[in-house]
């Protein structure tokens, strides 16, 4: 279904909108913090302390949540289900780890446990010596982003720009509708920019560095999160056949090993 709705920077502001009195641009934010299904405490991250122990099975359910509520968020942004089928998965094809380690970071995804869950894996289906430096190497990689996110303190607003950002990407391989994908992320960018300007105005290179988390966020490696938190729950099933089911699915979409109440 070809896109139908009108530039997605033209709309309204939102009634009770909380960025005061930027036009389209607090519109626009308040659209993308709208889509968000679940709020942070659904994702049962305040039960995952630091301080706690905590489970394998507890973390992998946490991560699948992460992961269908980036796909619920994404469905719920008024100008993405605007776009082919093909181009949705497209785009969820080359964005749902950033996506995944963006909510890890705003969720505080209990990353001290991952070399548990690497040992856990390695232990059900070993590896080569070199191939397991190589794993843990990524793995590094991945709490190092989080955390580097957490220390800038990002808060729903920005984070929900930078998720945009990243979601819209034009690098996504044959897109039938470039030019809408590329409006959507260039809106993103202005959004987030005059957010931080307004919010943080005693923070002239917030915006900047803000920005430049989301390249260093494709250095993590969709298939080691895939082995790191998915493979336990669905297998062999590859990521992006998961991602196309939730598409396809709607709401009726169930993980028949995770009560989404």
């Amino acid at each position: 279904m070809a896109h139908s709705q009108s530039s997605p920077g033209q709309y309204p502001l939102a009634p009770g909108d909380p960025y005061g009195g930027h036009g389209y641009l607090s519109g626009f934010i308040s659209l993308l913090l709208r889509a968000e299904p679940y709020p942070p405490a659904r994702y049962g991250a305040q039960c995952l302390q630091p301080s706690s122990v905590v489970g394998i099975e507890s973390i992998c359910e946490l991560a699948a949540r992460l992961l269908f509520s980036a796909i619920e968020w994404a469905k719920a942004i008024p100008f993405f289900p605007d776009l082919q089928l093909s181009d949705q998965v497209a785009l969820l094809r080359l964005g749902w780890s950033e996506l995944f380690v963006l909510n890890a970071a705003q969720s505080a995804l209990p990353l001290h446990a991952a070399p548990l869950l690497a040992a856990a894996g390695l232990h059900a289906a070993p590896m080569a010596a070199e191939r397991v430096v190589a794993f843990m190497d990524h793995i590094r990689v991945f709490q190092e982003q989080v955390e580097k996110l957490k220390a800038l303190h990002v808060d729903a607003a920005e984070y929900a720009c930078l998720k945009a950002v990243a979601l819209f990407s034009p690098d996504a391989v044959g897109l039938s509708d470039l030019g809408h994908v590329e409006s959507v992320q260039e809106k993103s960018q202005c959004a987030l920019e005059e957010y931080v300007r307004s919010q943080h105005p005693s923070q002239p290179g917030r915006f900047g560095r803000l920005l430049l988390r989301l390249p260093s966020l494709r250095s993590v490696s969709a298939p080691v999160i895939e082995q790191l938190f998915f493979v336990r729950l669905v297998g062999k099933t590859p990521i992006e056949t998961l991602i196309r089911d939730m598409l396809l699915a709607g709401s009726t979409f169930s993980w028949p090993y995770i009560p989404m109440q």
